[in-house]
């Protein structure tokens, strides 16, 4: 395998970082193991920062992927609250925040994405939040709970996932919630108009008040709190506190510095890496949010920022590391749950990739899938209160065929059926 000698440094303590670890362990590696963080909290999963934490449904010890007595048992060694500020690929070594110089023989990327800021005045008030990182979280778990004992209100910029995850949040807490979106649908670029309103729909019955078409242009306070915020149309909102929920930018300074290749932000942004994960630079590899990865099915570049990347990608990447054949191929996913809606989907459909969303089942009575498609080929499906469908959701987009419409409209016809067979 690899020698006792080596050192395999993993910068981005998330959960990718965490499972990339413990897979180098898993697999035999015998070498140095280190782990860089510049969170104080040891790796933890970041959907319960939207969904159970948030809802006051999870201890916050719950969201941690290992113990904290793993790290020293798998002779993992976590450096915390430390960033690394520099990467030499002549020298092979990273240096941290404090001057600690490391070398690496390999070495992994997993930075991650950080929350876009608003460019507005007001953002630097007291009851101004974002949701990245759990201590983020505990904040805004801190704020709901207030707004909801005090009949206060909730301003939302974006109507994307993390968005409505939280307003749904910020209901069960019983806080009044605005949702500020510059497009016509919640999740319009996303999931397109057809789809994106039924999420509109969903949010408006439990007394979400959505305003389209219009930007945050001053979020106004009082002795450092928020009172209220404006929109670039002329209406100003009540506001006790206000969510920035505009998307996130991959963390790729350490990579752009070095004279790592690059995809511009107009394609997604973030770390150019080939299947194996792996970077401009042979000994650095790259993965989760961070990477824009070529996906040798779907036959382009992406850059994913959902948990399901960081879960399999990590492991991917850390067999690449160890010079096993690694052709990351998993079909993007993700989930979210909002009131009494579950959701999962699947694949990748971008805006203008389409010709056809197709549902299947009954939109009204929440519970269908929607099927992106283009040329009768399924480009990806969202299975909506369905459930054990997604392996054959991915199994259609998978095999790249033409499918039966009216056959995958019809709820009585086994999604099964519809897979044609390897070798047709």
């Amino acid at each position: 395998m690899v020698d006792a000698h080596q050192t395999f440094i993993i910068v981005g303590a998330g959960l990718a970082g965490a499972k990339a670890a413990e897979t180098l362990r898993s697999e035999g590696f015998t070498g140095r193991v280190i782990l860089i963080g510049d969170e104080r909290d040891r790796p933890y999963e970041r959907p319960p920062l939207s969904k159970g934490y948030l809802l006051g449904k999870e201890e916050r010890d719950s969201v941690f992927v290992h113990e904290q007595s793993w790290y020293a048992s798998a002779d993992v060694e976590l450096h915390l609250g430390q960033p690394a500020v520099h990467l030499d690929r002549d020298a092979k070594t990273v240096r941290l925040g404090d001057g600690t110089l490391l070398h690496y023989d390999k070495l992994l990327l997993a930075t991650g994405s950080e929350p876009r800021r608003l460019d507005i005045p007001g953002t630097g008030l007291a009851g101004v939040h974002h949701l990245r990182r759990l201590t983020h979280a505990d904040l805004l778990r801190k704020a709901l709970t207030s707004l909801g004992r005090d009949n206060g209100h909730l301003l939302i910029a974006g109507a994307g996932w993390i968005g409505l995850e939280v307003a749904a949040a910020a209901r069960s807490y019983g806080a009044e919630v605005t949702v500020v979106e510059p497009l016509a649908t919640p999740l319009h670029a996303v999931l397109g108009p057809e789809i994106g309103q039924f999420f509109d729909d969903l949010h408006t019955e439990h007394g979400v008040r959505f305003h389209f078409g219009a930007k945050l242009t001053e979020i106004i306070g009082q002795d450092g709190m928020v009172l209220a915020a404006r929109t670039d149309d002329g209406e100003e909102h009540p506001a006790h506190a206000v969510l920035a929920a505009i998307g996130a930018a991959p963390r790729t300074a350490l990579a752009e510095t070095s004279g790592l290749a690059l995809v511009d932000r107009e394609h997604g942004g973030g770390i150019a890496v080939d299947a194996s994960l792996r970077t401009s630079d042979p000994d650095v590899y790259a993965v989760g949010d961070v990477a824009a990865a070529h996906h040798p099915v779907l036959g382009t570049r992406l850059r994913v920022e959902h948990w399901a990347n960081a879960l399999n990608g990590g492991p991917a990447a850390a067999r690449a590391m160890l010079g096993q054949e690694v052709a990351y191929d998993r079909v993007p996913y993700f989930f979210s749950d909002q009131y009494d809606v579950g959701l999962e989907y699947s694949g990748h459909a971008p805006a203008g990739s389409y010709d056809q969303v197709l549902v299947r089942g009954d939109a009204g009575k929440r519970e269908f899938i929607a099927f992106w498609l283009s040329e009768g080929r399924v480009l990806a499906g969202m299975n909506v209160n369905v459930w054990d469908v997604t392996e054959h959701i991915q199994a259609l987009i998978r095999s790249k065929a033409p499918v039966d419409r009216e056959a995958l409209a019809d709820p009585s016809v086994p999604l099964e059926s519809l897979i044609p067979a390897e070798g047709a």
